[in-house]
């Protein structure tokens, strides 16, 4: 056993750990069904999953490919069609990116991941923009005379 191999490895999960915790606590504290621990979760399975497809099969695609398809089915699920209105979609999206965060920290792609995890947290955080709902009620009332 290589302890600095294992060390370094045991870095990069808890790194994806601290950034889909970053993620999963604004959607916590913004009342959205998925929060901390489902957002930790994801950083800390799509790293795991893509650390072991690194080093068992000497090749990092093969399992990591999985991650995004699985993803991509997990937020199919998370997106519902309530009452004429699509939700869950923002969910859905920062589920399959947070999964992205976690492969790139598996990959030791640090300064990507941290990036990726602040872009994901600033789009987030764009409906607090001053103006953001004016901008968006002229753009769907553009949309609506174009019909």
């Amino acid at each position: 056993m290589d302890w600095n191999l294992e060390l370094m490895l045991a870095a990069r999960i808890i790194f994806a750990a601290v950034l889909g915790g970053m993620i999963g606590w604004e959607r916590e504290n913004h009342n959205r069904d998925a929060g901390l621990r489902t957002y930790m979760a994801v950083a800390v399975g799509s790293c795991a999953f893509s650390i072991i497809s690194q080093h068992l099969t000497g090749d990092p695609t093969r399992i990591a490919s999985q991650v995004v398809t699985g993803m991509g089915f997990i937020g199919a699920g998370v997106i519902l069609q309530v009452r004429g209105r699509v939700q869950g979609l923002t969910t859905a999206a920062t589920l399959w990116a947070t999964a992205a965060v976690g492969m790139a920290s598996a990959f030791g792609m640090y300064l990507l991941a941290g990036l990726t995890a602040l872009l994901i947290l600033g789009t987030l955080s764009l409906h607090h923009l001053p103006g953001w709902n004016r901008l968006l009620k002229k753009s769907h009332s553009d949309s609506d005379e174009n019909k």
